[in-house]
């Protein structure tokens, strides 16, 4: 696959969680996903569903600062607004199968923003 179609593909995982659009990620995360963070280590998929989605379609705002695709992973960092307008920054590294489903993902945060 090229290059910017993961990233574009990065891109939209983003926008389509600040939308509500849980099909995206029905269909975009392998059934072998992994998820972690601090707050949520080595999170399955259903894990993920579990803990994460209800933050999502809160209208939140993605401003992204990179996208660099390196072998199989999309490192995004991005500054993200909430509707309060409480923000952060963040990064994660997005790994993708051959098929371009989501295997895993690692979150790293940043810092607060104001």
């Amino acid at each position: 696959m090229a290059a910017s179609e993961r990233r574009r593909i990065a891109r939209e995982s983003y926008l389509a969680f600040a939308a509500g659009g849980r099909s995206f990620f029905e269909e975009r995360l392998g059934e072998g996903f992994s998820f972690s963070s601090p707050a949520d280590p080595q999170l399955d998929r259903d894990g993920w569903f579990e803990r994460c989605w209800p933050a999502a379609g809160r209208g939140q705002e993605f401003e992204f600062v990179r996208l660099l695709e390196t072998g199989d992973e999309v490192i995004v960092t991005y500054e993200i607004r909430r509707p309060d307008g409480s923000g952060a920054r963040n990064t994660e590294v997005l790994t993708f199968d051959d098929e371009d489903m989501f295997v895993s993902t690692e979150v790293y945060f940043g810092w607060e923003l104001t």
